[in-house]
């Protein structure tokens, strides 16, 4: 399994996209925890990057921390790049 870019940026989408879900957080509530941390990214800026899955590491990890992710497991990923293939 050689995963392509494309499946890469629809992992951040659905890991992304699932852990707003879980914790019933909106895009706006997003972009407040960032600025809480002195992160400025408007919900709709926010909403672009997370549907097209491009977003920086530095962002990424910021999102993770605001979320209070506390671990992104390797077999959820192997899982979840196997259902795009």
């Amino acid at each position: 399994m050689k995963p392509k870019t494309s499946d890469w940026r629809n992992l951040v989408q659905r890991l992304l996209k699932t852990e707003l879900s879980k914790k019933g957080i909106k895009y706006q509530d997003l972009s407040d925890k960032l600025s809480a941390v002195g992160v400025v990214q408007s919900a709709d800026n926010l909403r672009n990057k997370i549907n097209k899955g491009i977003l920086g590491a530095d962002l990424l990890l910021q999102i993770v921390f605001v979320l209070h992710i506390k671990q992104i497991k390797y077999e959820d990923i192997e899982e979840m790049l196997a259902d795009m293939q």
